[in-house]
C-alpha cells in the first residue's frame, strides 16, 4: 500500500490536482479501474485501465486512457503498457475527503 498525489488535469473530473490517492501496489486491475503505471519513457501516471491490449512483442498489456483527453497523454499517444508497468490500483481518494457523487470506477 502507498499514497500518490495527483499532478495535472488529465483525470478530471474524477481526480483533481492535489488529490491524494491510496494505492495497492502489485494488485491486478480490472477494466475501468484507476491505475498507477509507468510509460516507456519513465513517466509515472494515474490513468484508467480501458481494455486489455497486446504489446508488439505479443505480451499482454493494458490500454490506459485519461478521463480528460484534451489534457492528458495516454495510450493513444504512447501505446499499450505492459502488465509489469502497471504498478498498482487506486483504491480510494483520501484527501480531500471523497467528493459526493464521484466514483473512481464506472458503475
Amino acid at each position: 500500500m502507498g499514497m500518490v498525489v495527483v499532478r495535472g488535469r488529465s483525470m478530471e473530473p474524477t481526480l483533481r490536482e492535489g488529490d491524494r490517492l491510496l494505492v495497492r501496489y502489485a494488485a491486478v486491475p480490472g477494466v475501468g479501474a484507476l491505475v498507477v503505471a509507468r510509460f516507456a519513457d519513465g513517466t509515472l501516471a494515474v490513468k484508467r485501465a480501458a481494455e486489455r491490449r497486446e504489446l508488439r512483442t505479443g505480451d499482454p498489456g493494458w490500454w490506459l486512457l485519461s478521463d480528460n483527453p484534451a489534457q492528458g497523454v495516454d495510450s493513444r499517444h504512447r501505446g499499450p503498457v505492459a502488465d509489469a508497468d502497471v504498478r498498482g490500483v487506486v483504491l480510494a481518494r483520501v484527501w480531500p475527503s471523497p467528493r459526493l457523487g464521484r466514483h473512481l470506477t464506472p458503475r
